[in-house]
């Protein structure tokens, strides 16, 4: 082991070890931002269903069917009060209050054949999703 002698003090020190750290630390500083700018990142990108009614069809992105029969429906689609458990295309759907938060601006539909999206609602979580 290397030991550094400094001779105005008459002192012997043991070096640091060698860890990243201690090597640059620009490179510490760097990875700390790395990191952050990671998590704002992803924080910003995930991207739920989260879903607004809408009273115009004019307004909307998807114009909804509401079918009685799962074999008819394009989607089994499930609502959730958890924000957090809603995914794109998943099926699982939140209903939000504020248009701008929304991912899709839905409008309901009486006629099949307006529709650009059937849908079946379920009960079952494990059932939701594209057909």
């Amino acid at each position: 082991m290397l030991y550094e002698i400094k001779p105005d003090q008459n002192i012997i020190t043991k070096p640091k070890e060698n860890t990243v750290g201690n090597i640059n630390p620009k490179f510490s500083k760097m990875k700390t931002y790395f990191t952050i700018l990671l998590l704002l990142f992803g924080a910003f990108t995930v991207n739920a269903q989260k879903v607004y009614k809408t009273s115009f069809k004019s307004e909307a992105d998807k114009i909804i069917f509401v079918t009685e029969f799962k074999s008819e429906a394009d989607m089994i689609m499930f609502d959730t009060k958890f924000k957090s458990e809603a995914k794109p295309y998943s099926g699982i759907w939140f209903w939000t209050t504020f248009k701008s938060e929304a991912d899709w601006k839905v409008y309901f539909t009486k006629f099949k054949s307006e529709a650009t999206l059937k849908v079946y609602f379920t009960k079952f979580k494990s059932e939701a999703g594209m057909k």
